[in-house]
């Protein structure tokens, strides 16, 4: 039996009220809110997040780990590695990039289910679109990754009973590289292709796990083209009141990761023995079918989908467009940093992208490690408190003003850091916050990363 072992979502702070876009854009928007990942994040950022929260609940060393995008931070460079190395996993273990489009969120989950042994499926997307464009609009920022094994592994949580994939090519959406945004063919042509297509997949993934439509108890249907996405449902004989949201009021649609985000959020509410068909339009159609088993309940989530939809906290229109590179604005007027060297972060690679500290034989962590500690101590699942803190105006950021806190650990070690995902009025000595992997800046093409500190939120649903 192989199939689903565990999962991990995540969701970005910062909401775009979709209201406030045509004010400035003239045009766009509409109601709800999307998603919007910080100036400090990207889809490795993103990515490593849901991947931390997936493996935390579970004691399987990932052989493989597959990272899916359709933005990826680098190009002639796997982006893979540095979600690894944030990890800690073992060097023995094989990452792998798929980047491209959406389906190949998927091609990554197959491989992962047609292989051997545990592997980690982590999906992650930014969204953007041009100003006013319904691309902005409808998109969204977030992650979800997927550990994928067999019973010999760890308990199965979802077992996969069929896969059928049905291929066509067909232009509906494309973006060269180097472009901000997609182009879309007719809506009607993509939609009308992918019905008909999406209706042959439904019936002979249910075929070949010997169901009908009456037995599936939800159907979640993933992929860009919004109006395909519902005649797909409606064609599919799977009764409405078992269509799962595709989340697009309050989150946007998240591209490469929607289908493990979807699937997730399913997963959080779902009985054991239950059927989830989840259906991927992209460049033809993809069917997986999911079986859920009795383990199912006893799997706790560490942050639910459910807390992050309640939780976040507003952004601008004019901000976003400023993280995004849509609208330059002065820059800080102080020097911008130096290309970090690529032989000093390998030397440091543990401390990194890992934020592994030291530990003496008089038992102090030090932060951060000392050549003289012979016992290493990883830190970054650790939480702490705020000693002391201030507000920066002047040193450089790409969205100042920077927030440096001193923060004491539990269970030791003491480390200046900076905060991320905070508004001044939060900022309090005694706050606690734990640890996030983000994107310090970026000089010359090469992309800084490193962990900062990010405020512990009851309403994030945190288990």
């Amino acid at each position: 039996m192989r199939g689903i072992l565990g999962w991990g979502a995540y969701l970005p702070y910062r909401r775009l009220d979709r209201a406030t876009i045509p004010p400035v854009a003239g045009s766009g928007g509409g109601t709800g809110t999307r998603t919007v990942a910080g100036y400090d994040e990207n889809s490795t950022t993103m990515g490593v997040e849901a991947a931390r929260l997936a493996l935390r609940r579970s004691d399987v060393a990932p052989r493989t780990l597959w990272f899916t995008t359709t933005e990826p931070a680098y190009l002639d460079k796997t982006n893979a590695t540095a979600v690894h190395a944030a990890l800690g996993l073992d060097r023995t273990a094989a990452a792998y990039d798929t980047v491209g489009s959406v389906r190949s969120a998927m091609g990554a989950l197959r491989a992962a289910l047609d292989g051997d042994g545990p592997s980690v499926v982590v999906a992650a997307d930014l969204r953007t679109g041009l100003p006013g464009g319904p691309d902005e609009a409808a998109g969204g920022d977030g992650a979800a990754a997927l550990l994928v094994g067999s019973d010999a592994d760890g308990p199965v949580l979802a077992e996969l009973v069929a896969w059928t994939s049905v291929t066509e090519e067909f232009l509906d959406r494309w973006r060269t590289p180097g472009d901000p945004a997609a182009k879309l063919w007719e809506e009607r042509f993509g939609a009308t292709r992918y019905a008909e297509l999406g209706t042959e997949a439904v019936k002979l993934a249910l075929q070949d796990a010997a169901l009908g439509p009456g037995q599936v108890s939800a159907l979640i249907v993933a992929g860009l083209p919004d109006r395909a996405a519902k005649a797909v449902a409606g064609a599919s004989g799977v009764a409405a009141g078992q269509v799962r949201d595709r989340l697009a009021d309050r989150v946007g649609n998240v591209g490469a990761a929607q289908p493990a985000l979807l699937l997730a959020a399913e997963l959080e509410s779902a009985r054991p023995d239950q059927i989830i068909l989840l259906v991927t339009l992209s460049d033809g159609v993809d069917v997986a079918v999911l079986r859920t088993t009795s383990a199912l309940p006893r799997y706790q989530p560490v942050r639910p989908v459910a807390g992050q939809l309640a939780a976040g906290a507003p952004v601008g229109y004019g901000t976003y467009l400023a993280w995004r590179g849509m609208l330059p604005v002065e820059p800080p007027r102080r020097p911008e940093p130096a290309r970090p060297s690529a032989p000093a972060a390998w030397r440091n690679r543990d401390w990194k992208f890992g934020f592994v500290g030291s530990a003496g034989e008089d038992g102090m962590i030090r932060l951060p490690p000392s050549s003289l500690d012979q016992a290493r101590s990883p830190m970054a699942a650790a939480a702490g408190t705020i000693v002391t803190f201030t507000v920066d105006r002047l040193a450089y950021s790409p969205s100042p003003p920077v927030v440096f806190a001193v923060v004491d650990f539990d269970g030791g070690g003491r480390l200046p850091v900076e905060l991320t995902d905070v508004d001044e009025h939060e900022l309090r000595i005694g706050g606690r916050v734990e640890m996030t992997f983000r994107r310090l800046f970026t000089a010359d093409g090469v992309h800084n990363y490193f962990w900062k500190a990010r405020p512990l939120r009851a309403e994030t649903g945190e288990r």
